[in-house]
């Protein structure tokens, strides 16, 4: 027997999950849709998670972070979306952005931006999406051109350098939280058709930086926007990593989006189980509780077997990205996400099932993880394209698009 396949998480991370559930219960759901529901917003609870080092858990020791690796960043937001606080924002700062820069950022980048990362006092978006370039990234048409007269220091000058960014990102999470934005653009000089992505770190508060919110249907503090670049002057260490190697830096923080994603989704999947079993124990009709039923009682167990699934392919998931597999982890990750976005869906129409009426009362909280559920389908990648890139990659079908 292998001594590398070892389900026991350990004590290290067993205190860690228990730490950050006792925070995630401090705040609880009540917190989280109070704010949402009144325009607020969770910096109270990201600044405490922050300065308890659970947001940079995964990020290098040397620039503040707890030095360890995607698998305790994805128990975190599990443990914080299981209380009723999944912080999208999660997802998109320490394990996007930062991931990339800690592994493609020069060491004035990293010193610049991943301690704040660490601690929370920083917070950056990510920019990818466009209206005519969801899936399909080869479409993307945000522009970085090299322009005359630049000084390289995002100033107008003889040298030749820095950057001028043109275009507009939509579905972008948390902008109005955000000190700076991680854009994908594609570099001028490439081929008409390809993709020749760079990664761009904006500041928000760069002239010609427009942030539009957009009105949705989730039920969360954390919103989302339409971002617009016009003529954004930046500077030459604005660009992270080499412009020629772009596609693999994006994958290095794609392949982490998909699995914390999928414990975003793990974490509201148990949210919705604790309510419903909750709920199913201790509401009778004609003297017996309702969860004795085998009606009720066998769709809450198919549930949790989709939920123990999930929660482990998000374990060898994250373990080959922290392994740096990046070509295995590239199948197992979007195989995590899907398994965790189908356990969601399901988990919460049937716990708003079991509570019959009371599944749209607010006073249960059950009906607001509806959209938040329904969304990890869709975002950030549909299961379709999950399942058209497992058809090609894993059972060498011939490619569909």
């Amino acid at each position: 027997m292998s001594e590398t396949l070892n389900f026991d998480e350990g004590p290290e991370r067993r205190a860690l999950r228990a730490a950050v559930a006792d925070l995630g219960q401090k705040y609880g759901q009540r917190y989280f849709l109070e704010q949402a529901r009144t325009g607020g917003d969770t910096n109270q609870l990201w600044a405490e998670a922050g300065k308890l080092g659970f947001l940079g858990v995964n990020l290098p020791d040397e620039y503040g972070g707890g030095g360890g690796g995607l698998g305790e960043l994805a128990l975190v937001l599990e443990e914080l979306g299981a209380a009723g606080c999944p912080l999208l924002m999660m997802i998109v700062s320490p394990a996007i952005c930062g991931t990339i820069l800690a592994r493609f950022g020069t060491d004035e980048q990293r010193t610049r931006w991943l301690p704040g990362l660490a601690d929370g006092s920083i917070t950056m978006a990510f920019a990818i999406t466009e209206p005519d370039a969801g899936s399909n990234s080869h479409n993307i048409s945000t522009v970085a051109r090299r322009p005359a007269g630049l000084d390289g220091k995002g100033g107008n000058g003889s040298g030749g350098g820095g950057w001028r960014l043109d275009g507009r990102k939509v579905w972008i999470s948390g902008v109005d939280l955000a000190d700076a934005i991680l854009v994908v653009a594609k570099l001028a000089d490439g081929p008409k058709g390809t993709l020749r992505p760079a990664l761009f770190v904006v500041p928000t508060d760069s002239p010609g930086v427009q942030a539009q919110p957009i009105p949705t249907e989730i039920v969360s503090p954390e919103r989302q926007f339409t971002v617009f670049f016009d003529d954004v002057i930046l500077p030459d260490d604005a660009l992270v990593g080499h412009p020629d190697a772009g596609i693999a830096q994006l994958f290095a923080g794609l392949n982490p989006e998909r699995v914390m994603a999928a414990a975003y989704a793990l974490g509201v999947s148990r949210l919705a189980m604790a309510k419903a079993t909750e709920y199913a124990r201790t509401r009778t009709v004609w003297s017996t509780p309702i969860g004795a039923h085998q009606g009720l009682a066998h769709p809450l167990a198919a549930c949790q077997v989709e939920i123990e699934l999930a929660g482990l392919m998000i374990q060898k998931a994250a373990w080959l990205i922290d392994q740096g597999q990046d070509e295995a982890a590239g199948a197992a990750a979007n195989t995590a996400k899907y398994a965790a976005a189908e356990a969601a869906v399901r988990t919460v129409d049937q716990a708003i099932q079991t509570h019959g009426g009371n599944g749209l009362a607010q006073e249960y909280g059950v009906g607001a993880l509806l959209a938040m559920s329904r969304v990890s389908r869709i975002a950030p990648v549909s299961r379709e394209m999950i399942l058209s890139f497992i058809a090609q990659h894993r059972l060498k079908l011939p490619r569909s698009y």
